[in-house]
């Protein structure tokens, strides 16, 4: 009798959109979102302007921004995985009032990449050393 093999369709990923209203729209980000069948899910660290030596920067926002955002993508990228995955993003900042002047190099940023996550935005009282804003994100895939 010859043995038949089984084969087992792989499932794909699939992310649906979340969003009751059109508001967060302008403001790059959604309501929820729901994964279904992710082949992985990577917890990635709050990243900040830390430079490659393990240096805090102690430069202005609008650097600290693009050092932060630059780690990030390069810990998803070692990870095997890409920025398009990113289903939540944390963001924290010292200083809120420098952070706003600056906010579209973040959402030129999740442009970019075509993420669409969820997002949460805080003011906190300090970071790490000199640090002004960090990223904290989980991605799929």
């Amino acid at each position: 009798m010859p043995i038949v093999a089984q084969t087992k369709k792989a499932k794909q990923m699939e992310k649906r959109i979340i969003n009751p209203w059109e508001w967060q729209n302008e403001r790059s980000y959604n309501q929820a979102i729901e994964v279904k069948n992710p082949e992985g899910t990577l917890y990635v660290s709050g990243q900040a302007a830390v430079n490659a030596d393990g240096t805090s920067s102690n430069e202005n926002m609008e650097s600290q921004i693009k050092l932060a955002l630059s780690n990030l993508e390069q810990v998803i990228a070692k990870a095997g995985y890409e920025p398009k995955g990113i289903v939540r993003l944390t963001m924290y900042t010292t200083d809120m009032e420098a952070l706003w002047p600056n906010f579209n190099i973040i959402q030129e940023w999740i442009a970019k990449h075509g993420v669409q996550q969820a997002t949460s935005l805080m003011e906190v009282k300090t970071l790490f050393e000199t640090l002004k804003v960090e990223f904290e994100a989980t991605v799929v895939k």
